[in-house]
């Protein structure tokens, strides 16, 4: 008999659909905010409403302006922090 344990798969599985949760949380909040033309925000002005920490979204973004075929998304100004530019693709 072996003392080792066998790692679960579930704590992996578990942090993706949650990943794929806040992701798709973020991606229809700016689908949302930008139907009536672009938006620009910068993160921790939409951290309370997506209830997300500012450097989540940050990563999210990245992803999102790579997969997201519904939106157009541009790093768009760094100031202080970054300025995203989102519009309906």
């Amino acid at each position: 008999m072996s003392a080792t344990a066998t790692p679960s798969t579930d704590a992996t599985s578990e942090t993706d659909s949650t990943e794929g949760s806040k992701e798709e949380r973020l991606r229809s909040y700016l689908r949302k905010r930008a139907e009536d033309g672009e938006l620009y925000f910068k993160s921790k002005f939409i951290a309370d409403d997506v209830d997300l920490s500012p450097k989540e979204i940050g990563a999210l973004m990245v992803k999102l302006s790579d997969s997201a075929t519904d939106l157009q998304i541009e790093k768009w100004s760094y100031t202080g922090a970054t300025t995203w530019r989102v519009e309906p693709a």
